[in-house]
């Protein structure tokens, strides 16, 4: 079965729309992992940079459409939470942070 690292590498081309940068790599990912008896069901609890995002829907659409499409996965949760609240200090990548100016 897949593992959380897959999923996680899998998920890397989706980028937050306003920043165009990977949320995976921003840390935005909080758990991506497979469900079900044959791990048809992929599941993703993630959080946005701004709780008023204006495109958290289509942000998180992006998200779930992509999970669907990785072998084997027939159905996909997106599920939004805002704790532990995103803080890029912690949670982005050491690219990320550069690309940003967070040292």
């Amino acid at each position: 079965m897949t593992s959380s690292a897959e999923l996680l590498e899998w998920l890397r081309p989706v980028e937050d729309p306003e920043m165009r940068i990977s949320v995976v790599d921003l840390g935005l990912v909080y758990e991506a992992r497979r469900e079900g008896e044959r791990g048809e069901k992929g599941y993703v609890q993630m959080t946005l940079t701004s709780p008023n995002c204006p495109v958290a829907g289509m942000f998180m659409d992006s998200v779930k459409k992509r999970l669907l499409e990785y072998p084997g996965i027939l159905e996909a949760e997106v599920k939004l939470v805002f704790e532990p609240k995103w803080d890029p200090k912690t949670m982005a990548s050491d690219e990320v942070k550069d690309r940003l100016g967070i040292w």
